[in-house]
């Protein structure tokens, strides 16, 4: 029996998937199929290569002078151009091909010019990822293999399918976007930095970055939204919607939501505080999830 595990897409949310996977550790669920959507690709690729620590390690300690760090403007299809991250991944060790991976791996990417779904099954692991987390106007679209591909989340934001077409016989689910509708903010809980570690100068320029992300001032006095405030709520809408529909005509064995909805899309320096949230609900559902692979309580 194959267990399968279906991350879905989130953004900054997504630092969630490792609170779960750490605890389906703990519990004795041992992953063999991994199929992950935009950062669900990238988390599971860390476990799935066996950097899962690493990574937690890495998100943890993130701020925002570090996040800057990785900005690489290009105005050509987006505003970064995501070579700086995918080069740091690289690092990391999240480089293997995919075939040579002791699980399954696939990830969900989105075929530019004909809204295609495309399974990411073979190749470099790195690849995969970056076609799959091509978030929509913040990074450029990505060519792979003579098509233009874009993020995952747009078409299957939890890969439940791509789980079961990999050859999982049980299929755990973890979906981010629930009761995100209506909650548009990028940025909702990110803390200021401490004056020790950002001094006046960078302090400018990651003001200057959020005000790309983000409403200007007179326009959250006027309520009215930005640009990406208005993006991110139209992909907000979508992922809801497309999850619910694809859920109902192909339910997981196991669902987990965490409960996520107060992190900002891009809030990516909160990551403790997903990775518990990614942890609680995981454990709370231990009991059910050990039944079902036909596990042993062992706590």
């Amino acid at each position: 029996m194959k267990i399968g595990i279906a991350l879905g897409s989130g953004a900054a949310r997504g630092w969630a998937h490792i609170g779960v996977l750490k605890e389906l550790k703990s519990i004795g669920v041992n992953i063999d199929v991994v199929a992950g959507s935009s950062i669900g690709s990238f988390v599971g690729a860390a476990n799935a290569t066996g950097h899962l620590a690493e990574l937690e390690n890495w998100v943890t300690s993130l701020n925002w002078r570090e996040l800057l760090s990785f900005v690489d403007i290009n105005l050509s299809g987006g505003i970064l151009q995501g070579d700086k991250l995918i080069n740091f991944f690289n690092d990391l060790g999240i480089n293997s091909d995919i075939e040579q991976l002791d699980c399954k791996f696939g990830a969900v990417a989105t075929e530019y010019g004909t809204g295609q779904e495309v399974w990411l099954k073979k190749g470099q692991i790195l690849d995969a990822i970056r076609a799959s987390c091509t978030f929509p106007s913040l990074f450029n679209p990505v060519c792979h293999n003579e098509r233009w591909l874009l993020d995952g989340g747009l078409v299957n934001p939890v890969p439940v399918s791509l789980c079961r077409a990999l050859g999982a016989d049980i299929v755990i689910a973890v979906d981010l976007n629930t009761q995100l509708v209506g909650r548009h903010a990028m940025f909702e809980t990110t803390q200021q930095e401490p004056t020790s570690q950002v001094n006046d100068s960078e302090l400018g320029k990651i003001d200057v970055f959020k005000s790309w992300l983000t409403s200007n001032k007179n326009a959250i006095k006027d309520n009215h939204p930005g640009l990406l405030d208005v993006i991110t709520a139209s992909i907000n809408i979508m992922q809801d919607r497309i999850t619910r529909s694809r859920m109902a005509g192909d339910p997981p064995d196991i669902l987990l939501s965490p409960r996520v909805n107060d992190i900002g899309m891009f809030d990516f320096s909160q990551a403790k505080l997903a990775i518990d949230e990614g942890a609680l609900v995981t454990r709370n559902a231990a009991r059910r999830i050990q039944d079902l692979c036909g596990l042993s309580d062992s706590r």
